[in-house]
């Protein structure tokens, strides 16, 4: 692989840790839980020098001694920050990005993965355009975070203040819920305005992505909302012709009890109560207790 501009560490011999299912960028701080015993060697080795380590992903994650070929050719020198021993024996490590590396060839060393490694950077001039292509990816960036609900409105504050070109890529990249082999290739693109060129392509895609299934969602929640209103309002249809059933039955036997009580050849003040209560009784709802009571005296 090729890169331009090559500078400093090149020829630079340093220990290596393959990593599954994670690619870490410069500027990124990011814990790892460390078991294999190869990876642990070299994390103290690393430890014992200059702290700074080469953390290059595995192309499988599922391989458990990857060989040369297994892992990718590019990665990122970092520092280790903390470094615990846990009581399995296993290690989690505090690790920060620093620069990215090629890997130039593996030594003969056994007991854990050491490289030689030469760094890979590409220096940019300030330019209007550039300006312009860093704020289209911030704005974009934004509208991603507002749509994307897993990923916190905080993120933003991460990018607001970065003037540098090369460290606003990562830190966006950092953020975004790519596959390992997309970050790879992000990671792989030295140069930093075609690394925000990409990252905005990728960002357009991912918006019309979750715009999509907002509306999908929307339409769904429609759906939802419809079909338990129709619920709601046939429950209460099937509420109100049960009353009216109830008051049809009410009002044909308060026909009756009325015509009894006419034939009845009462006095005139009973005659004249028994229709009052039964113009009251009329008005209460029927099977009610008050109105069990009022008919049972008529």
């Amino acid at each position: 692989m090729f890169f331009q501009d090559k500078k400093e560490k090149k020829g630079k011999i340093i220990p290596m840790l393959p990593l599954r299912d994670v690619v870490v960028f410069p500027h990124m701080i990011v814990p790892l839980f460390v078991g294999r015993e190869k990876s642990i060697n070299a994390l103290e080795m690393a430890e014992g020098q200059d702290n700074r380590i080469l953390l290059a992903t595995q192309k499988s994650a599922k391989t458990d001694g990857p060989k040369p070929s297994e892992i990718y050719d590019v990665g990122v020198v970092a520092e280790i920050l903390q470094l615990l021993k846990l009581p399995d024996s296993t290690v989690k490590v505090l690790v920060e990005g620093q620069y990215r590396a090629e890997i130039i060839r593996y030594t003969p060393r056994q007991e854990f993965l050491e490289v030689e490694i030469k760094e890979a950077i590409q220096k940019i001039t300030p330019s209007n355009e550039v300006e312009a292509l860093m704020r289209s990816v911030c704005s974009k960036f934004e509208e991603y975070i507002k749509l994307n609900a897993k990923i916190p409105p905080e993120a933003i504050l991460s990018t607001s203040n970065i003037e540098d070109t090369d460290r606003l890529a990562d830190v966006i990249i950092s953020h975004l819920p790519i596959k390992v082999p997309e970050k790879q290739k992000m990671l792989e693109t030295i140069s930093p305005v075609e690394r925000l060129n990409a990252l905005a392509n990728l960002l357009e895609s991912e918006i019309e992505i979750l715009q999509i299934e907002k509306r999908i969602r929307g339409r769904v929640r429609h759906q939802m909302e419809k079909s338990q209103k129709e619920y709601y309002l046939n429950e209460q249809l099937k509420a109100i012709q049960k009353e009216l059933s109830g008051r049809d039955d009410q009002r044909e036997e308060l026909d009756k009890l009325k015509s009894k009580v006419k034939k009845a050849k009462m006095s005139k003040d009973a005659e004249e109560k028994a229709l009052k209560e039964l113009k009251r009784l009329e008005q209460m709802p029927p099977m009610s207790a008050e109105g069990t009571v009022v008919l049972n005296y008529i």
